[in-house]
């Protein structure tokens, strides 16, 4: 049976019960105030993302702080230092650099305010803080693997593409990896010919996949390590007269990652063959949560996993519910 996005979250969360970790002190009764610091919404991930934590936060009552440091880290740890003078109650934070981030963590601890990270996790560090994070690595292998059994059974031999994220971020690092590890155990038929590096920039993104296209004009398989780069692939695609639906002649069998509205476009559709998903509900009831239990006393465990899972033209059906991206493509395409 499909669970709805509430009893999907509630349930998952059961199951990731925290067991060890710091333990903050409980802090006094009353209306709290979490400040909610990303470093940019320049993806339609991120915007999702901010808006799902604020509707949360207004449903509990909390008040919010908010501030977007635009990928400055100097910035963005002022902010910080601007919420601890507040005294907030938690502070939800996206960092653009893993190491940077670090001391911005220090001064939450000095202050005992609890820091969670919201889908990137901090460079290793005795300093504490709870980091949310989807299953990269599983969910990457199982939707890359999906596309490549839907390779095999062409029957022919493919070559790949994979556009790799910002290698400074470990999201992008741990999608890789699960690409990798699926194409590793089909290499009878996929070979990847193009590693393109788009250090999570658009433009980047498309001269990279354009240039290898011109290269290799027989790529057929493509892996994107995020779905914000959609309309680039689209584009490059097309330019190479490689933008077919599943089944017609010419097809480039594509898999994307983040779940994005645009990604259950063009798998109703027929262009996308798969799509790693992140639960972004999921990840918001696990940051508040995380924040409300280190106030009651509680300890949480450094790091909370999102399982997500992997959509593809055979279960489409079965999980799109569970899919943000359809959630909201569902809002703007009512009946």
């Amino acid at each position: 049976m499909t669970m709805t996005r509430r009893e999907f979250t509630v349930a998952t969360l059961a199951g990731l019960a925290a067991t060890s970790g710091m333990t903050l002190a409980v802090r006094a009764q009353g209306k709290k105030t979490i400040a909610v610091l990303f470093d940019g919404l320049y993806s339609e991930f991120w915007v999702a993302g901010i808006q799902i934590i604020r509707d949360d936060l207004k449903k509990r009552g909390f008040e919010i702080m908010e501030a977007i440091s635009d990928q400055d880290d100097n910035k963005q740890f002022e902010q910080v230092r601007a919420a601890i003078a507040r005294k907030v109650d938690g502070i939800i934070i996206v960092q653009t650099d893993s190491n940077a981030v670090i001391p911005a963590i220090k001064a939450a601890n000095e202050a005992k305010i609890p820091m969670v990270h919201f889908n990137r996790p901090p460079a290793k560090t005795e300093a504490f803080s709870v980091a949310i994070q989807a299953d990269n690595q599983k969910i990457a292998r199982d939707a890359v693997t999906y596309a490549c059994e839907v390779a095999k059974k062409s029957g022919q031999k493919h070559k790949a593409a994979i556009l790799i994220g910002d290698l400074g971020d470990p999201n992008a690092i741990q999608r890789r990896d699960g690409f990798e590890e699926a194409v590793a155990q089909f290499a009878d038929t996929i070979e990847v010919v193009a590693k393109i590096p788009t250090e999570w920039n658009a433009d980047t993104a498309f001269a990279g996949l354009t240039n290898a296209l011109q290269a290799n004009p027989d790529i057929s398989f493509l892996f994107t390590s995020s779905d914000f780069l959609i309309p680039q692939i689209q584009q490059a695609l097309k330019s190479a007269d490689k933008w077919h639906k599943v089944g017609e002649e010419g097809h480039v069998i594509f898999t994307g990652f983040d779940g994005f509205p645009d990604a259950y476009a063009l798998m109703k559709d027929g262009y996308m063959d798969a799509c790693g998903v992140q639960n972004l509900f999921f990840e918001t009831e696990l940051a508040i949560q995380a924040i409300l239990d280190l106030q009651e006393g509680k300890t949480v465990d450094r790091l909370l996993l999102d399982p997500g899972f992997a959509i593809t033209q055979a279960n489409m059906s079965e999980k799109a519910a569970e899919m943000w991206g359809y959630v909201l493509w569902k809002e703007k395409n009512p009946g």
